[in-house]
């Protein structure tokens, strides 16, 4: 164990609509430190998302923090050994986990997707997740399903 927990790093807010949590997206969606070219990327497929779904009364913003929302896993297995059996114990998430998690996970499948550019891929899979469809979201089910088939075993709960 740790003797004393590493400091949080303070994450600045992204310079268009200064957000913190659009930034933390930009760094998971980085690749090799280029960060303006991420920004690019991310800012392009909320223009995308946006022509996608004009009669929507949302902005591009909202729409993604509700993709967010609904690719966000509420539970997950850990596997827990127990007697010289190996468990799959569900337990919930913390919150920061939830965030880092749905965050990654859409931009997972936004890379396995069809598509000429990353910006049309991450559209795409934003638009997806905001109608509840896509790799994303199936993945979130497939957890919660996982948990709720090993509710038997919750009492593991370390």
């Amino acid at each position: 164990m740790r003797k004393a927990k590493p400091k949080k790093r303070q994450i600045l807010p992204d310079p268009v609509f200064g957000d913190v949590k659009v930034t933390k997206f930009v760094n998971h969606l980085m690749y090799d430190g280029k960060k303006s070219t991420a920004f690019d990327i991310f800012y392009t497929a909320l223009e995308i998302v946006k022509k996608k779904l004009p009669n929507e009364e949302k902005s591009a913003l909202e729409i993604w923090k509700a993709a967010l929302d609904n690719v966000t896993p509420q539970v997950e297995v850990k596997s827990r050994r127990v007697g010289g059996a190996t468990f799959q114990v569900p337990t919930e998430i913390r919150p920061d986990r939830k965030e880092s998690i749905c965050m990654k996970n859409l931009i997972l499948y936004a890379r396995k997707r069809g598509g000429k550019t990353m910006a049309d891929k991450l559209g795409a899979e934003i638009t997806d997740a905001f109608n509840s469809q896509g790799g994303a979201y199936k993945r979130k089910e497939d957890m919660h399903k996982m948990a709720e088939a090993n509710r038997a075993f919750a009492h593991f709960r370390f």
